[in-house]
């Protein structure tokens, strides 16, 4: 970690002190907290400082193409919370996931995935991987057991999402693991949902680590990114393949990103907090059918998602009896919470995935993986919970009528 002023990083330092105390090192200004370095390019002191720079023969910044101090100590943060050597950012959730993808297949590749994930992780898998000639089997989450019927000689990855994105399908992280090693699988795991305060997967073998920055690593709505994190070797892979194709995080944001980061274990708290009880209002309500919520009894892996998460997270799924035309009242009735394909900020916010987040997938496709069309998704905020429920219950009431 070149980059980083790290005098106040102490052997055994907890999560939250990390989050706050690794910064790039200070300007000659003093600066206690970071500034922002919105430069294209940087200069260098000599003709051979420059060669050798470029050569790779000596570290430093470029052009912010390549690396920013700003991106950079973001990407350093991200690797010393998620327990890995290395990171690199990238503008979007889904640059990062692409990335994490096109920089370790070829064609003649193929990849395993769980079907349970987000809608536009589902379609690069499908849609857009074949026309480089990279093939895919999707895997039941549910029945590990059956997965080893899709391996195929020519088998690269395994990507899964766990919480999945919006079932709230939880992936076996150890048991995967097992698998991916004992067949020589990358084992790519997006951790959006999670974050790294309540799941680390490199704990349970994973290779490659994704992230959408922009919902509970932002937390409050305000920028894009993404980020990939894993051992140097993996994560240089990345870097060059985003060096090349161009996918950049902009200074601005990653300052704001990790900014961010600062208050993210502290958010995840209230976040879970406020989650637990409206999946515990929602499961004894007469007009809601199926709750999902990781750390719920009621959810069949919750024993799994004990194990290998803090806490639940922040988000809640539900069925609103009667389907379609029902849910689309209950989000109508809403009043204070916010109507939003977006999720990880400080407002709560209500999403019908059927029609929004994953409205691009077939109706049978959406099946498969619960996503019903009376299936509403809530991303519980940080306001008082007797808020969010009131809100909830009163929408509700006049979904039956």
């Amino acid at each position: 970690m070149i980059y980083s002023h790290l005098r106040y990083i102490l052997p055994g330092m907890k999560f939250e002190t990390k989050a706050i105390r690794i910064q790039t090192e200070r300007t000659q200004y003093r600066e206690h907290s970071t500034p922002i370095f919105p430069t294209s390019s940087f200069v260098f002191e000599n003709a051979e400082q420059m060669r050798s720079m470029f050569a790779g023969e000596q570290e430093g910044n470029i052009y912010s193409r390549f690396t920013n101090p700003s991106c950079r100590e973001f990407e350093e943060k991200i690797a010393a919370l998620e327990s890995v050597e290395n990171a690199h950012s990238t503008a979007t959730g889904m640059a990062a996931v692409f990335a994490s993808l096109m920089a370790f297949l070829k064609s003649g590749d193929h990849v395993l995935a769980s079907r349970a994930i987000f809608g536009s992780s589902y379609s690069i898998i499908s849609k857009y991987l074949p026309n480089w000639g990279i093939s895919f089997d999707w895997l039941d989450p549910n029945t590990p057991e059956n997965w080893v019927q899709k391996l195929k000689p020519n088998t690269k990855m395994l990507f899964v999402e766990t919480p999945s994105n919006p079932g709230l399908d939880i992936v076996d992280l150890e048991a995967t693991g097992h698998f991916a090693r004992a067949h020589n699988l990358l084992f790519n795991v997006d951790n959006c949902f999670a974050t790294p305060y309540l799941q680390q997967p490199v704990k349970f073998g994973a290779d490659i680590i994704t992230h959408s920055a922009t919902k509970f690593i932002d937390g409050q709505g305000r920028v894009l990114g993404g980020v990939v994190a894993g051992n140097n070797e993996r994560v240089e892979t990345v870097k060059n393949f985003c060096r090349s194709t161009g996918p950049s995080l902009s200074p601005f944001n990653a300052w704001i990103l990790s900014k961010s980061l600062e208050t993210l274990a502290v958010r995840m708290d209230r976040h879970c907090e406020n989650a637990l009880k409206i999946a515990d209002f929602l499961s004894s309500h007469p007009q809601v059918g199926k709750v999902n919520y990781p750390f719920l009894d009621s959810h069949p892996a919750s024993a799994i998602a004990k194990k290998q998460m803090k806490k639940g997270g922040g988000l809640v799924t539900f069925e609103v009896k009667g389907g379609l035309e029902q849910g689309r009242r209950f989000l109508d009735s809403i009043q204070l919470l916010s109507l939003s394909a977006n999720l990880g900020d400080t407002r709560t916010i209500c999403t019908h995935p059927a029609s929004t987040t994953h409205a691009r997938l077939t109706e049978e496709a959406r099946q498969e993986v619960g996503i019903t069309n009376g299936l509403i998704r809530v991303s519980a905020g940080l306001e008082h919970v007797d808020d969010i429920v009131n809100d909830i219950d009163q929408a509700l009431s006049k979904s039956r009528k």
